[in-house]
């Protein structure tokens, strides 16, 4: 293969893949609305359109005769429904699902063991958070489907996303309160495990599923170690090179203020892991953790990613911390 097209390609996962293939050699082209900022200069082709159109993908098919398509910004089954189609003779199409994808409780989930969540067609039309999940499971079945057809479809599954560029803050929050604050709470004493994936080994991951993935087949994606809450905090401490006080917080601590421990970003109230052992058969590996984190807070400095708005505010936080600690 030499050229991919990027469906998407500009905010956080997409920019990272379209860095990742350039850097690979290949010719990279993005189809996007064009309404974000663009580094890539002249060493990208572009083909302007909303990827909901399939006129738009027509036109990125005739314009680009993309060898492989990685398909970051479709949320909705039918759009990898159309996708597969528009695209079918192309060598390769990855489509960029989730781990929300599965409907099992299990540690770990196995991409050909654990259930997938169930979607109707109200919620595989309907775009919300409680949605998001079984949307994503059921794009993962048009991949199947497509595959059936004789389509070299694929599918990646990143568990949550963290690293340079994250427009969502939800990790900024964490680097923020471990930079600024010396005391900073965490809810139920810092123990929820929810797996990681760090953005440049997504990207590895959707290159090499392009080149050697097979049709049909989805691949988990993750930190190859899953370090708890208080784990990340002190991870992020050595990073910032400053010491921080964990205050924990049961979730009648934290309801004494009008808060719960889902408040706070990268919280979950149960264990979150995938399994990458089917990834890693490929011959992706996952990048240190210090190594991710240095890279990850010295964008989220030089661009002023706080993640504020995304957790408690400062003076509820505080209220906390007296209350626990009187």
């Amino acid at each position: 293969m030499d050229s991919v097209l990027v469906i998407g390609g500009t905010r956080f996962i997409g920019r990272h893949t379209v860095t990742e293939f350039r850097e690979a050699g290949y010719d990279v082209a993005m189809l996007n609305r064009g309404r974000h900022d663009d580094p890539f200069g002249d060493g990208v082709e572009r083909v302007t359109g909303d990827r909901r159109d399939r006129d738009a993908l027509e036109t990125a098919r005739e314009q680009i005769d993309p060898d492989a398509v990685v398909d970051c910004v479709a949320y909705f089954p039918d759009d990898v429904a159309t996708a597969t189609d528009v695209f079918a003779d192309a060598d390769a199409y990855v489509y960029v699902s989730s781990g929300a994808a599965y409907g099992e409780e299990r540690v770990p989930k196995r991409e050909d063991e654990t259930a997938l969540e169930s979607c109707d067609e109200e919620q595989a039309t309907t775009d919300s958070a409680a949605t998001y999940g079984p949307r994503k499971a059921e794009g993962d079945r048009e991949v199947f489907a497509a595959a059936e057809d004789g389509v070299r479809a694929m599918s990646v599954r990143p568990t949550v996303v963290y690293g340079p560029h994250d427009y969502t803050e939800r990790f900024a929050y964490w680097v923020d309160r471990v930079a600024v604050q010396d005391r900073i709470v965490v809810p139920s004493d810092g123990l929820s495990l929810w797996q990681m994936a760090y953005v440049e080994d997504v990207a590895a991951a959707l290159r090499i599923v392009a080149e050697g993935g097979e049709a049909g087949e989805a691949y988990n994606v993750g930190d190859e170690h899953a370090p708890m809450l208080t784990q990340w905090v002190d991870l992020l401490a050595e990073t910032c090179e400053t010491g921080v006080e964990q205050i924990g917080a049961t979730a009648r601590d934290l309801a004494r203020e009008g808060l719960e421990p889902q408040d706070f970003p990268m919280y979950r109230a149960t264990p979150h892991v995938l399994s990458v052992e089917k990834l890693r058969s490929l011959g992706w590996t996952s990048t240190p953790h210090r190594v991710g984190l240095q890279r990850t807070v010295t964008e989220h400095r030089e661009n002023d990613r706080t993640g504020r708005k995304y957790g408690p505010d400062r003076d509820t936080e505080t209220a906390v911390i007296e209350r626990v600690t009187e």
